[in-house]
């Protein structure tokens, strides 16, 4: 388990949330909502893939996939940081990487592993209401030598 870590000081305004039905159709939507708030983000194409990973486990394994269920998305900006949160309704088991063999052709139990594979920094934490967790990554860059994210005008 990696350690909680706060949004920087230097995030811009309040976060943005979305609420989605737990379904694996609404992963793309995930995505496109993400995208929405990081339109000119250097590191667009691995924050969303991030987040499509941390959604589908929110899906696949966790209440939230259950009839009925649903999931939340939270993104933080700053100028050289992202932040993204999803958060589920919880299940059996924490997510975990699975440290699989490269060479492992299964289809699943990867999305953790490229978590911890190319955030800066990700995490698991228990909801405080008890009903459910929250999955979250932060990717960080080169403020100076790569434009920088903010919300776009949707």
């Amino acid at each position: 388990m990696h350690e909680h870590s706060l949004p920087h000081s230097d995030a811009r305004g309040l976060p943005v949330r979305r609420r989605f039905p737990g379904l694996a159709s609404q992963i793309r939507h995930a995505r496109r909502f993400v995208a929405r708030q990081l339109h000119d983000c250097p590191e667009i194409s691995t924050v969303t893939l991030l987040t499509s990973e941390i959604a589908t486990n929110a899906v696949t394994h966790s209440a939230s996939g259950a009839p009925g269920g649903k999931f939340e998305v939270t993104v933080y900006t700053a100028a050289s940081w992202v932040r993204v949160e999803v958060r589920d309704l919880g299940g059996s088991e924490l997510p975990r990487p699975q440290h699989r063999d490269p060479y492992d052709v299964s289809e699943h139990g990867r999305g953790l592993d490229l978590v911890e594979a190319l955030a800066a920094k990700w995490g698991v934490e228990a909801r405080a209401d008890g009903l459910g967790r929250t999955v979250w990554f932060e990717l960080v860059w080169d403020g100076d030598s790569a434009r920088s994210c903010g919300s776009s005008d949707d």
